[in-house]
């Protein structure tokens, strides 16, 4: 898994099988940041279910401000501290603001005083249909009004939550990841 654009475009994370369960694929993932292009620039950015960190910090290497992770793995929170410095270390900075929330990321409410611009969340799978109105609860308290929520899911996934309405799909075929932009109605 490596970092696909940016100022650390290249650049090899640390992954760990026993700490993650399913890596966002860097196909996908350079697909969004893609498609942001230089909407990334300068914003504050939560990645949720934060796993290796990758949203987080590929957002860090195109230009965001600031990415919080929330992740309730201590392994992997470990690895993301790892992240963070491979990141930095090849950005030539000493640090970013770049916290780590050891937190479930469907129970807590608010992640920190301000409000993100951009919300990641890359959720297990297999509790996707359990906890979709719980993580679009958290996006709604922790998402920046004209803010993104961007849900990486199974390709047929389809949830219309009230309040929310899809802007763009990213990915192709029921078999593949896709990932699911909403804003606020």
């Amino acid at each position: 898994m490596r970092i696909s654009g940016g100022k650390a475009r290249g650049v090899a994370l640390s992954v760990s099988k026993s700490s993650v369960h399913r890596p966002a694929t860097d196909r996908l993932r350079q697909g969004v940041f893609s498609s942001l292009g230089k909407r990334i620039e300068g914003t504050d950015v939560c990645d949720l279910f934060a796993g290796t960190g990758s949203y987080g910090l590929e957002a860090l290497s195109r230009g965001s401000a600031s990415a919080t992770f929330v992740e309730k793995n201590r392994k992997a929170c470990e690895m993301i501290r790892k992240n963070i410095a491979i990141v930095a270390k090849s950005m030539g900075a000493d640090r970013f603001s770049a916290p780590i929330l050891p937190k479930d990321a469907t129970k807590a409410i608010s992640f920190s005083s301000k409000r993100f611009d951009l919300i990641f969340a890359d959720p297990p799978y297999e509790f996707l249909n359990s906890i979709e109105s719980d993580l679009f609860r958290v996006a709604d308290v922790n998402l920046e009004v004209g803010g993104l929520f961007i849900l990486e899911a199974p390709g047929n996934f389809e949830y219309a939550p009230h309040g929310w309405v899809q802007s763009k799909r990213i990915g192709k075929g029921v078999d593949q990841p896709t990932a699911l932009f909403y804003e606020r109605k």
